[in-house]
């Protein structure tokens, strides 16, 4: 064998080294995702909890370092959120979008100002700019429609009264996020009026846009899709929800509004068939979404702003829950579907973290990070632990408030 032959089998051995260490590597952490599953089946509840915690174990700053290729497990995030908002637009028809975009403005509005305005606060008392408070009203201002439409599935709560009252908000939020993020863009990076309105502008047309095909074209969409092997449906409409997510990000706007609003356009038999092809994806992806996002913080980091964080999240979750209570009220939904409506918006995730690295050039960058992470985590730690144990907490509420009105009997 020459010295070149050599040199070449070297190269492949390294390289076959290489692709068992990472194939051993990703096989632990998807087989020790199906085992916190399972646990979590057992135990009644959702696993996304669980999820983040395994992150924080085996991610930066863990208790152990797994060194997995962070570009492939991030990419596999991203489609894991754009999975999720599909499905949850799949149980969602046209129809009941064009009302929620009629009857959702008040609780949308009253999300804003009690949401963003808790963020907002607490940046002010710790003293930080306005734009860092600003950035902070964001990152508490919006649900977490992966961790939600997960905990929806999970609870098999999709075709309860309360949950159109939960996709307004969710909708009309990441619609709002495609005026928002722009705009504090365009403030972060110092532009002039004239390029902040130009971007917010771009940004509605394509939402616009797509909403205009969506709720114009959708049957058409539906049929094209349909019919074939399961094989190439899967397929069709996988690259669907790419092709629109990638556009959508190219002009600034969110792929999961464009996911969502794909998972829209799908009605009749295309849409229960899509849901069962990708339903299994969904859940290997989202899986990988929720580890992903707990990877990227150290435990460390948590300590300093803990008390912060804490507060922050007593405080966002008593509005999410009068925000969804409201909600819920207005389609003249029972006390226990208001309060199912109000836990499950407590949760946060990835809109928070997206805001929050917009900020890392700022002075406060490095404690909106910490801040946001530890209090993400809390919030969705705590979101669907309160959604799963809303009708005991209000039933045993129920139960005191009539032993304490009932009269007492004479002795």
């Amino acid at each position: 064998m020459n010295i070149e032959a050599a040199s070449l089998t070297a190269v492949f051995a390294a390289g076959s080294a290489e692709t068992a260490a990472a194939f051993i590597e990703v096989g632990a952490i998807v087989l020790g995702l199906g085992l916190l599953s399972r646990v979590a089946s057992r135990l009644g509840v959702t696993a996304v909890p669980l999820y983040l915690i395994a992150g924080l174990a085996f991610g930066d700053g863990g208790l152990v370092s797994i060194d997995v290729s962070e570009d492939f497990v991030a990419l596999a995030a991203e489609i894991g959120v754009l999975l999720l908002l599909f499905t949850l637009g799949l149980e969602y028809t046209d129809e009941e979008l064009r009302n929620g975009l009629r009857t959702g403005i008040a609780p949308g509005v009253l999300d804003m100002v009690l949401n963003a305005g808790v963020g907002l606060g607490i940046g002010l008392a710790l003293g930080w700019s306005f734009l860092g408070a600003l950035l902070l009203a964001g990152v508490t201002w919006v649900s977490s429609s992966g961790v939600i439409s997960k905990v929806l599935a999970d609870f098999d709560r999709l075709g309860n009264r309360e949950t159109p009252a939960v996709l307004n908000l969710l909708v009309f939020e990441d619609l709002a996020m495609a005026v928002y993020l722009p705009v504090v863009a365009a403030l972060i990076i110092g532009g002039t009026l004239l390029e902040t309105v130009s971007s917010v502008g771009v940004a509605l047309c394509v939402v616009g846009l797509i909403l205009f095909v969506v709720l114009r074209y959708g049957v058409h969409l539906s049929r094209g899709l349909d019919g074939g092997t399961d094989e190439s449906m899967l397929l069709a409409v996988f690259g669907v929800v790419l092709l629109v997510a990638g556009g959508a990000q190219l002009f600034d706007v969110s792929g999961a509004i464009g996911a969502f609003l794909v998972g829209l356009a799908l009605s009749g038999p295309t849409e229960e068939r899509a849901l069962r092809l990708i339903g299994p994806l969904r859940d290997l992806f989202a899986a990988t979404f929720f580890l992903f996002f707990s990877f990227q913080i150290n435990p460390a980091d948590l300590v300093d702003i803990a008390g912060w964080a804490v507060l922050l999240a007593l405080l966002s979750a008593a509005a999410k829950v009068a925000t969804g209570w409201f909600a819920a009220g207005r389609r003249g939904v029972s006390s226990r579907g208001r309060a199912r409506a109000g836990t499950v918006l407590i949760a946060h995730g990835e809109f928070s973290i997206v805001i929050a690295a917009l900020g890392a050039g700022i002075d406060e960058g490095t404690e909106l990070g910490a801040l946001a992470a530890a209090y993400v985590l809390l919030t969705a730690i705590f979101g669907p632990l309160a959604a799963r144990f809303s009708d005991q907490i209000v039933a045993r509420v129920s139960s005191t408030g009539r032993l304490k009105s009932q009269p007492r009997t004479p002795v």
